[in-house]
């Protein structure tokens, strides 16, 4: 072939591409729709010629822009494309809605391709039943290993590690490595490093695979070995060890169980996942928005998000209590409750900026017990100078607008002191939660809102009886 017709043959599949992906590599919705209108009409090879040439990734991101009722016929139609690569890269509720498409023998031969974290993840969300069917379809060293994963606790080490790994004796030399590595057929193909053991199975260091290329054979492995290692306890929490790989630049680490012994490996490309869902995980558990997902149904968005409501409600009527007080002082001077909104409203704001701050500190451990003393006067000096300035802002808004003085002090002395108040309550309350071990994220919200409502408004409208306003 020629040097033009190579260069023609790429300029086309570069256009074909550009007919399908936008400039930040997203399905483009001209051929989404395509691909439905394909399935629904009933042109099966017209809809596979349009899928075939996507990166599994890609399939993956179809089948969740394709809508739900529509997703079983894709399937259907792209059977043959459906591989292991493909589930993998799948939205969980859009993996499980397929899922429940296929028998046990299907499931069974897709989680046999995957790395067992990623098969785990598949069958994890199972039924009982249908997860015991699966398992039974399985060969006996698949089905072995992925019932170990699922008896360590969910989100844990244990169910995020791969079992597939390259482990050594310290005895052997380099010559002995590569002799292994060239002539085992069943090893795993997808390693960085491999694992030195002692004879107890104990993992004693690591050797990455361009150390062994270019050594000599006969060097002994144990001198060529890096032998300081994160070891990563097969009980820890994913979010832990995502941030052991963060702060020591880790590639992979060995997992081990409760007497030191060499279980499993942890890779980069798991922790990458385990980051985005944490992260995202955190803001939206602030929020009470559950999970987040699109995809999820709407009878579990709905039950979390009521849920939440409700139980913010209590912290809606302890405020109208405190305003309730002083309602007579209202009613003779309203003005007050046209302002009274302004100071719980941005002391509201306020704390939610330092909350989210604070629980981000938490959750990448910046703030622990030896400098908590420290991030408390911090943020008590960046919520007194933001107070101070809004309330003069405010308090000269209010005296141009209503000319009298003294509501314009209390309008600004009020915002000061909330400002404060929820700057103080947007470090205590997650610092507090974190300490008896409760999720900041899940519970921070409703007692710093009930702090910067109800004493913004007991603030705001006590003070406006100490100066006599509506008297």
């Amino acid at each position: 072939m020629s040097e033009t017709e190579l260069r023609d043959g790429y300029d086309d599949v570069e256009d074909r591409a550009e007919d399908r992906l936008d400039e930040d590599d997203r399905l483009k919705p001209d051929f989404v729709r395509a691909v439905v209108d394909a399935v629904q009409s009933g042109d099966v090879e017209e809809a596979h010629a349009l899928v075939a040439p996507l990166h599994p990734a890609d399939i993956a991101d179809l089948f969740e822009l394709t809508p739900e009722d529509c997703r079983r016929d894709l399937a259907a139609a792209i059977a043959d494309l459906l591989d292991a690569d493909v589930f993998a890269e799948m939205n969980d509720y859009v993996r499980e809605n397929l899922i429940d498409a296929l028998d046990a023998r299907q499931v069974a031969d897709i989680a046999s391709e995957l790395d067992t974290d990623d098969a785990v993840a598949i069958i994890e969300d199972m039924e009982p039943e249908d997860q015991r069917e699966v398992l039974r379809a399985m060969e006996p060293d698949d089905r072995a290993a992925i019932e170990e994963a699922l008896s360590y606790p969910e989100e844990s080490a244990g169910r995020l590690m791969q079992r597939d790994l390259v482990a050594v004796p310290e005895h052997w030399t380099v010559g002995h490595v590569l002799d292994y590595l060239r002539g085992d057929d069943h090893l795993t193909t997808d390693f960085w490093e491999i694992f030195v053991v002692d004879p107890a199975h104990k993992p004693v260091g690591t050797c990455s695979l361009s150390w062994i290329l270019r050594t000599p054979r006969g060097i002994a492995i144990a001198d060529v070995m890096k032998r300081e290692q994160t070891l990563i306890p097969v009980d820890m929490d994913q979010e832990e060890v995502a941030l052991r790989f963060q702060k020591y630049a880790l590639i992979s680490a060995a997992v081990v169980d409760g007497s030191g012994r060499l279980v499993g490996m942890i890779t980069v490309d798991d922790i990458v996942h385990i980051i985005q869902e944490e992260a995202g995980e955190d803001t939206l558990l602030l929020s009470g928005a559950g999970e987040g997902d699109i995809n999820e149904p709407i009878r579990f968005t709905v039950r979390t998000r009521l849920t939440w409501l409700l139980i913010n409600l209590p912290t809606a009527m302890l405020a109208a209590t405190v305003v309730g007080l002083f309602d007579e002082r209202i009613a003779r001077f309203a003005v007050l409750a046209q302002l009274m909104g302004i100071v719980s409203g941005m002391g509201g704001n306020a704390g939610t900026q330092t909350l989210a701050v604070v629980v981000r500190a938490l959750a990448t451990n910046q703030l622990t017990g030896s400098n908590t003393l420290r991030m408390i006067w911090r943020e008590l000096r960046i919520a007194a100078s933001n107070g101070a300035g809004l309330g003069m802002v405010v308090g000269a808004g209010a005296y141009l607008w209503f000319g009298n003085p003294a509501l314009a002090m209390v309008f600004g002395l009020a915002l000061f002191i909330n400002n404060i108040v929820a700057g103080l309550a947007g470090v205590l309350v997650p610092v507090t939660l974190d300490r008896f071990d409760i999720d900041p994220a899940v519970a921070s919200s409703v007692f710093v809102t009930t702090c910067t409502d109800s004493l913004g408004f007991f603030t705001f409208l006590g003070l406006a009886a100490l100066w006599g306003l509506g008297g």
